[in-house]
């Protein structure tokens, strides 16, 4: 990131603003969008983002750190975008398919399984698996990130897998049919 742009528009330069936005913008919905797993609310969470790194520019001591603190701001807009909605509305992905990698199928299944435990989760667990795993975060980058201890990130990816891992399991159990054998 530009730090010159991000002095800019820390001093009221809305046109620098704008520049960032239009750079920055579409990482935060991708992100938002893997941990909100919505796309109407992973647009809402962004924009409530933009407008709160907008208001908030003027007190962010190190220009340097503008991305990391982005990504702050945005994924406390996803857990309050989470708290307020409540809703889990199904949403229909395009999935690409695995050229020769077997069954088509069976990687389509997969992933849907993958979809329904990560919605399980509670955003916070959504949350730091997104960061550690689509932004490559370190566990000290998160703990950073999100302002919360590093023992918090450990407990929470540990949460998180283990109810992917049981998600996971309870989907590949064989569904017990409402007859007894005689």
């Amino acid at each position: 990131m530009n730090h010159d742009l991000v002095s800019r528009a820390q001093r009221g330069d809305e046109s620098a603003f704008a520049e960032i936005a239009y750079g920055i913008g579409d990482r935060l919905f991708t992100v938002a969008q893997r941990i909100l797993r919505d796309v109407d609310l992973a647009e809402d969470a962004t924009q409530q983002a933009i407008v709160a790194i907008w208001r908030e520019l003027p007190g962010l001591r190190d220009p340097a750190r503008f991305e990391a603190w982005s990504y702050r701001v945005l994924v406390n807009a996803c857990y309050a975008q989470a708290r307020t909605e409540r809703r889990w509305s199904p949403s229909l992905h395009v999935l690409e398919t695995d050229h020769g990698a077997g069954d088509p199928q069976l990687s389509v299944a997969d992933r849907d399984q993958l979809e329904r435990g990560f919605r399980r989760l509670p955003p916070e667990q959504r949350a730091v698996l997104v960061l550690q795993h689509y932004l490559d975060l370190t566990l000290p980058q998160i703990a950073e990130l999100l302002g919360v201890p590093i023992g918090t990130v450990r407990s929470r990816l540990h949460y998180a897998r283990r109810a992917m891992r049981a998600a996971l399991e309870a989907d590949a159990r064989p569904a017990l049919s409402g007859s007894r054998p005689s």
